[in-house]
């Protein structure tokens, strides 16, 4: 594919707790070079149950042979360790994964958070592409997520939906799993994520803001409500930040 059209190809794959996506990135769009293809994460997890499901996706696809593997993994990661874990089996707990996928597919692998390589996604082909400064994209879904950016430069493992905020942790208020769970409306849910954004800029001055997670899409009923020094923005990538942003850092990790 790279050879047809002259543009270099990394593939990009997001372990999720239900299914594992994988698909080759044109790393000068950002666009996919293939159709995405899932396969369903294992009932029993565990790191080789996954490496296998890892290998047969790279296998599905025609790939250079100097292609490499960005993974996109639930869980923060210390250089590619996996420090702990909520949604895959238990024995993921200190598994280096880069080496783990290594050995499943024969490619260089890069492996990051899947918060960050969403970030990451949105930063270099999506909302802040080209924007520069300090970024901070904030997935709103069954937590919040968090990825922070300074000049492109990724920040790994920020944990900012955990923030205390007036006693509670953060995305126990202001996530979407929140607004669900108590039937908030759009301008209740909207001072919820008035007050936590209003805090994150108080500690780190972000230019911008990128508001991703399924919700976004209906950005306008409440990004609008919020009265914040840096302009806020809805993602653009979507469900695909995730591959996208771990087939680029794969690519290249600065």
């Amino acid at each position: 594919m790279a050879e047809q059209s002259g543009h270099q190809v990394a593939f990009g794959i997001d372990i999720g707790g239900s299914g594992i996506k994988g698909a080759p990135v044109d790393l000068t769009t950002g666009e996919f070079a293939a159709d995405r293809l899932r396969i369903p994460t294992p009932s029993k997890s565990t790191p080789d149950a996954v490496a296998d499901v890892l290998a047969e996706l790279v296998a599905g696809f025609d790939l250079p042979d100097e292609a490499p593997v960005g993974v996109a993994f639930p869980a923060p990661l210390d250089r590619g360790i996996v420090r702990f874990i909520a949604n895959l089996h238990k024995s993921w707990k200190g598994v280096d994964l880069p080496q783990l996928v290594r050995e499943a597919t024969g490619r260089d692998v890069t492996a990051v958070n899947d918060a960050d390589a969403a970030g990451v996604g949105e930063d270099r082909y999506g909302a802040a592409a080209g924007h520069g400064g300090v970024v901070l994209m904030a997935t709103l879904g069954t937590g919040i997520g968090s990825a922070l950016l300074v000049d492109g430069v990724l920040v790994p493992n920020t944990e900012l939906g955990h923030l205390e905020i007036d006693g509670h942790d953060a995305e126990t208020k202001a996530s979407e799993a929140a607004r669900d769970r108590e039937d908030l409306s759009w301008e209740k849910w909207a001072k919820r994520l008035q007050r936590y954004f209003e805090t994150v800029e108080m500690l780190l001055s972000p230019d911008l803001i990128v508001v991703g997670g399924g919700v976004s899409k209906h950005h306008q009923k409440f990004l609008p409500l919020l009265d914040l020094r840096a302009e806020i923005v809805p993602a653009t990538l979507r469900n695909r930040a995730g591959i996208v942003g771990a087939a680029s850092l794969a690519a290249d990790p600065h």
